[in-house]
């Protein structure tokens, strides 16, 4: 019964790809403009055509001057939602799309608690199940706190995650590792489970794959190596390289593991370091659009990234105002698979 259903890879083909249009002044303040544009730098990237393939975007906003707002923006490229929500990190507070063995379409509604608890925000629980009945498939629900961003899969049902993540008791206490494992083989056709250790410094998420290490190819794996000395992430991300090294796939084959340079120590206004990211791309049907801060490795995280994604166009956006929140492009998108 676990081969019943899968989740496609990312680079499978897409119907759409749903995120979020910034709502809450008060939670954006003053980086709520900015935000919104470099949202619209990416949906326009996604809905670009490239090679003759792009992405139908479908976006959420909550309240009048949100949804009036984006209007204005898109002038109607992109479909809209009113449905409301408490902040922008679809990939955790939404549904994750699955296929049965007849190609029939599903959404995987799992629960969330807001990060185990420190961001619990008004309307978040109840988005996954009201944005499946937007895209008009079948909902099933599971009672197991998951998000989507704690996951990555290279569409064979095989997993990566982190202990840091899907361990933490502040989401599901008093539940073995064993446990977890056969919860992802029921309800995502799960077949093996990729552990990693942590994730980066100071990412609320509690170490979020997407962050750290990435699917780019059944059989291939991204991850990221430190920029400069004073990266806040040095051990981490060579701790990463060689545990993701030392694992197989299926077959006990092991896999080709990539190295990008990450941003290196990217601080807030405050002083604070950041849990900046190159891996918190969001592939498309026609692009890849990567996440950058305006650092020297920007650059040469863009080279990588199109040596291994040849056929598609590969574009670096900054995501400073976006990362003020927490996150970045990977974090706001969901795809359903076509």
């Amino acid at each position: 019964m676990e081969l019943s259903i899968t989740i496609p890879a990312e680079w499978a083909p897409h119907k759409a790809i749903w995120t979020c249009w910034p709502s809450a002044a008060d939670l954006w303040q003053e980086d709520l403009e900015p935000a919104r544009a470099e949202i619209a730098a990416m949906i326009n990237a996604l809905i670009a055509p490239h090679n003759g393939k792009f992405d139908q975007v479908k976006l959420l906003v909550s309240g009048s001057e949100a949804k009036q707002s984006a209007a204005s923006v898109f002038d109607g490229k992109v479909e809209l939602y009113d449905i409301p929500f408490g902040d922008v990190w679809l990939r955790d507070t939404g549904p994750i799309f699955a296929k049965n063995e007849s190609g029939a379409s599903s959404a995987i509604c799992f629960g969330f608690n807001g990060w185990g608890g420190k961001f619990v925000l008004e309307h978040d629980g109840a988005l996954s199940t009201k944005l499946a009945d937007c895209a008009k498939v079948q909902t099933q629900i599971v009672d197991f706190v998951l998000e989507g961003g704690s996951i990555d899969g290279n569409g064979e049902g095989v997993f990566l995650t982190t202990k840091q993540c899907l361990l933490n008791p502040n989401r599901n206490p008093n539940i073995t590792q064993s446990d977890i494992e056969e919860i992802l083989r029921a309800n995502l056709g799960a077949r093996k489970i990729l552990w990693l250790d942590d994730g980066l410094l100071n990412d609320h998420t509690d170490g979020h794959i997407d962050n750290i290490a990435r699917f780019i190819a059944p059989n291939k794996i991204i991850c990221q190596s430190p920029f400069g000395v004073d990266d806040p992430n040095y051990e981490v991300l060579n701790n990463i390289y060689s545990d993701l090294c030392s694992m197989t796939n299926l077959n006990g084959d092991k896999f080709e593991i990539i190295r990008t340079p990450s941003p290196g120590k990217v601080l807030s206004v405050e002083g604070e370091i950041m849990p900046a990211s190159h891996m918190n791309f969001i592939i498309g049907n026609g692009s890849v659009v990567m996440p950058h801060y305006s650092t020297a490795s920007a650059d040469a995280a863009l080279r990588v990234l199109a040596e291994h994604f040849p056929n598609h166009k590969i574009i670096g956006i900054d995501a400073s105002a976006i990362l003020t929140g927490g996150g970045s492009f990977h974090c706001i998108t969901q795809q359903e698979p076509d």
